[in-house]
């Protein structure tokens, strides 16, 4: 069976609605792990049920719970109604379409639930909490469609498949294969629950879909800015560039954090190169009136100015880390009980709009270095920029050798490189300003927060492939140069990325290398070479 909780790679988790971290959920997501509700949490949720039980016995109107949903909400209906109303809500919002979610964004949708129900103000059942983190403890995931929120009230019609997963009225992957969700919690010996009033709306009402987009996201440009700074140390070598372009001097004058760093690791990236220079090094004109230098003082804009574009998504990512975390630690549904002043309080903590605003810069930012990487890209390929390499990458070739003339090298590479850049370019519009009135005029100001969230994912995913093609040009580039006069440290990612592709000897097709080097990026490994 595949059980997460007796995984020993995972993460223990401990929910307590306000400390779970993007690393922790990360890890949870891509390599499994166990997680439980804490002791406090299980007390204040507790508390909200009791005050919600008090409430509904005294037949005070309370929004979703003794009323309708959305423009019905002058609707109220008698108390022995309001649990059958939660689970006719998880049926009307069963409308959702396109791929079915990853596994990573459903765990992280469900573990960001169950830690939003674990804050003790949603008014839930200790019990439903606990069969959410069973479910997600034996890897029992819901399929989620991708499309169907506009991030206001929250992802309803994603999250409704969540909690039809706890009804067992829902297919769920397990074991490899799709099940009736009924079928797999009986094998569990468990019943499929009967929602209480208020428990369908806490389920749907809230973040927790466009935050797990918005995560791995996260997670995966911050490798990206790393294997950036990789790509252009390695085009500063073989385009024989000048490394004063990142002495320190010049980045202490302009101290953004994120140009720092990525100054930093470029410089230690080069270090010790003997195929670039710094303009100091070139000899003086000595009373010449003219001459061609054989070097140049400046290189273009894409390798000289690259710790500028890398910085900029460096320091995007410090301030759309710090709204993840609170978003993922926060009570994102509605109604929510105040349990100290004994009263429920209607509210909009479901609005996506940090999620979508901060997803929208994200996507500028790594659009940017997708147009960064085909830039350089371009340099390296080109016969005119490429400081003598062969054109488009070509191994060499005798004039008599009956291969010369035939091979293209690295021309269709460049041309899915320029095709990616163009997507990635187009997905970074913002979505967060297409607000739609929905929902009978009731939801008349919505965020948008799925859609660039999982719009974000998808540059994330261009991005790689757009690296992995320029990271295996570079390889070339610097075979063709002598790679035993590169920098240590880039050799050293040259020999991973050769241990998956090897050099191009004649034209073949590249697509299965691309995906190779797409997972070395992913996996992480190109980033130890910093030590």
């Amino acid at each position: 069976m595949t059980d997460l909780l007796h995984q020993d790679t995972g993460v223990h988790i401990d929910l307590d609605g306000g400390s779970l971290t993007i690393a922790d959920a990360v890890r949870f997501a891509r390599h499994g792990g166990r997680a439980t509700l804490s002791t406090a949490a299980t007390r204040r949720v507790e508390a909200a049920r009791a005050l919600k039980g008090d409430l509904i016995a005294r037949e005070i109107p309370i929004y979703g719970v003794t009323t309708g949903f959305g423009d019905s909400a002058h609707r109220q209906i008698a108390p022995e109604k309001a649990a059958q109303l939660q689970q006719n809500m998880l049926r009307f919002l069963g409308a959702g379409t396109g791929p079915v979610a990853s596994p990573e964004v459903t765990r992280l949708t469900m573990l960001f639930r169950a830690n939003c129900l674990a804050k003790g103000n949603s008014g839930v059942r200790r019990e439903l909490i606990e069969q959410l983190l069973t479910l997600l403890n034996h890897d029992i995931l819901p399929l989620i469609p991708e499309r169907g929120s506009c991030g206001a009230s929250g992802d309803l019609v994603p999250l409704s498949y969540v909690g039809r997963a706890l009804v067992g009225e829902t297919e769920v992957a397990y074991e490899g294969a799709t099940r009736e969700a009924s079928d797999v919690l009986a094998e569990l010996g468990l019943e499929p629950l009967e929602l209480e009033a208020k428990e369908g709306l806490a389920l749907t009402n809230g973040t927790s879909f466009m935050s797990g987009f918005a995560v791995l996201a996260a997670a995966d440009a911050r490798e990206l800015a790393f294997t950036v700074d990789l790509c252009t140390a390695m085009a500063s070598q073989a385009l024989l560039g000048n490394h004063g372009h990142f002495n320190a001097f010049l980045f202490e004058a302009k101290p953004h954090p994120g140009i720092i760093e990525s100054a930093t690791n470029i410089r230690s990236l080069l270090g010790g190169s003997e195929l670039t220079h710094d303009a100091e090094e070139i000899v003086p004109l000595d009373g010449a009136g003219f001459r061609e230098l054989t070097r140049s003082v400046q290189d273009k804009y894409s390798i000289r100015c690259a710790p500028h574009i890398t910085g900029a998504l460096r320091d995007t990512l410090e301030w759309v880390d710090r709204w993840i975390e609170i978003e993922i630690n926060s009570s994102d549904d509605n109604p929510l009980f105040d349990v100290g002043a004994g009263r429920v309080q209607s509210g909009g903590n479901f609005y996506g709009s940090h999620m979508a605003q901060g997803m929208d810069a994200l996507k500028i930012a790594l659009a940017n270095l997708c147009d960064l990487m085909d830039r350089q890209l371009e340099l390296v390929v080109d016969e005119k920029f490429n400081a003598g390499l062969t054109p488009n990458l070509i191994p060499y070739f005798a004039p008599d050798d009956f291969e010369a003339g035939l091979h293209h090298g690295f021309k269709g590479m460049q041309l899915s490189c320029s095709a990616l850049t163009a997507e990635a370019m187009k997905l970074c519009n913002p979505a967060s300003i297409h607000s739609r009135s929905t929902e009978a005029h009731n939801q008349d100001k919505v965020s948008m927060g799925t859609i660039s969230a999982r719009d974000a994912r998808s540059i994330v995913e261009i991005a790689q492939h757009i690296a992995a093609i320029h990271l295996i040009a570079l390889a070339q580039a610097l075979d063709l140069r002598g790679i035993e006069q590169a920098s240590p440290k880039v050799r050293e990612a040259h020999a991973l990325i050769r241990a998956r592709v090897a050099p191009l000897d004649r034209d073949r097709r590249m697509d299965r290398d691309i995906a190779a080097v797409v997972e070395l990026i992913r996996s992480g490994e190109l980033s130890h070479v910093l030590g």
